[in-house]
């Protein structure tokens, strides 16, 4: 979605001056470059394992820049999520960036010409080497903007998946043991809830509410259909056996208490915050919390994928991308090749992040190890299937608002995906 995925936000630095003061730039401005500043942008939370990795790629650049500046600011996911093109098109364009990927997102941008071919670089400096071939499908785009094939305009270096995180000292309160399968996962919600506790941590208003309904989907899906809606290699049929089953599933569950109704409102932070007070014993979310679990919460826990299903969400990390009108772009290949060093790789997975070109005997966390082991279980069988708003620009938007419909049950669950269809069949390219 996650795409999204929506991630835990940094703290928003706003942008209202900057956008009411900033001018149209031209797309080759980049040539202005004088070597003496980084501008750079991502969205990560400072205690996040990609957060304390990044820190340590700037201390890095700039042991090995002296006399360089390092202009960073934090951004908020939504915050570049809604105001990219505007910004990317001013003369107030950072030299780097991290923006989500997808064809709706990274995708959009490559095809209105705002982010810098990175091809060259991709190969001259190896970063083509070092990413698998399912992380580097969100790091190309054709000139439709579709991912998988074409130049590449983003490079990753992470990647991330979804997984249940259970709070294992409310599953022993209640007597229940880990699930193992998927009648075994409904049956632990059923206890919660006849012991008054709502079993899953969600939210409509963000992410992770349409994660669930997207998981429902995939447990009965396969490769073939996920091509079909992210990469247009068939007909999305939104009656199909697997959103139908998602749909139907998913409003059953408010139904029988596993959502929560008030949920409708929530954002993704207060899912994961609802996890962290132990109010929810579940939440089914990103590796990208992984990190900040390990450092906040007050209670032993645990992860494990998804039951009863091959596919889960999950890709290559949000991208660096390179404004087309960066003015230090020679600074800002350096700054993603730092991050792509064993080094900071290294760091990236001893904090709990899921690092795409580490030593595997140099990560010596636990968790952490688990946290790789599971992903690369999904990667042997092929098993991401990335985000359920990717397929379309806006599509994130129509996802949270049917989303919760199905939450306050104002809508049938036929009507919702009637609504899927209509907003997924306009966006897409013509077959």
């Amino acid at each position: 979605m996650l795409t999204a995925r929506r991630r835990v936000a940094a703290t928003a630095v706003a942008l209202a001056g900057t956008l009411l003061l900033a001018s149209c730039g031209d797309s080759d401005s980049g040539s202005s470059e004088d070597g003496k500043t980084l501008k750079l942008w991502h969205y990560e939370a400072p205690n996040s394992a990609m957060g304390q990795a990044w820190d340590e790629a700037i201390k890095e650049f700039k042991a090995k820049h002296p006399g360089v500046k390092v202009e960073f600011e934090a951004k908020g996911f939504e915050q570049i999520q809604k105001t990219a093109p505007m910004v990317l098109n001013s003369s107030d364009a950072p030299d780097v960036m991290e923006y989500n990927k997808g064809n709706a997102t990274a995708g959009l941008l490559s095809k209105q010409g705002l982010l810098t071919d990175l091809t060259a670089q991709a190969t001259e400096r190896g970063w083509d080497k070092k990413l698998s071939a399912s992380v580097r499908t969100t790091s190309v785009y054709d000139t439709a903007g579709v991912m998988g094939s074409g130049k590449w305009y983003g490079v990753p270096n992470y990647a991330e998946y979804t997984m249940v995180f259970y709070n294992k000292d409310l599953f022993a309160k209640y007597g229940i043991a880990e699930p193992r399968t998927f009648d075994e996962l409904t049956a632990a919600m059923d206890t919660f809830v006849r012991n008054k506790v709502t079993p899953l941590a969600s939210a409509g208003a963000e992410y992770p509410a349409q994660q669930y309904l997207y998981q429902l989907a995939l447990s009965k899906a396969d490769r073939a259909w996920v091509d079909s809606y992210e990469l247009y290699k068939g007909k999305t049929d939104f009656h199909d056996t697997a959103w139908t089953y998602a749909a139907d599933t998913f409003a059953d569950w408010v139904k029988k208490g596993y959502i929560a109704k008030t949920s409708s409102s929530a954002k993704a932070e207060d899912a994961g915050v609802s996890f962290l007070q132990g109010k929810s014993p579940i939440l089914f979310s990103g590796s990208w919390w992984y990190g900040r679990f390990v450092d906040e919460a007050k209670f032993d826990w645990g992860t494990f994928l998804w039951p009863g299903s091959n596919l889960t969400l999950g890709s290559g990390g949000n991208l660096w991308v390179v404004p087309k009108g960066a003015k230090n772009k020679q600074l800002a290949y350096d700054f993603i090749d730092i991050t792509l060093s064993k080094k900071i790789q290294n760091l990236l997975g001893n904090k709990g992040g899921v690092p795409v070109a580490a030593d595997a005997g140099a990560i010596t966390d636990a968790r952490s190890k688990a946290l790789i082991d599971n992903f690369n279980t999904l990667s042997e069988r092929d098993g991401l299937a990335f985000y359920p708003d990717w397929p379309v620009a806006g599509f994130y938007d129509v996802l949270v608002s049917q989303t919760q419909k199905l939450i306050t049950g104002s809508e049938e669950p036929a009507t919702v995906l009637d609504a899927l269809q209509d907003a997924y069949d306009k966006g897409a390219p013509k077959q």
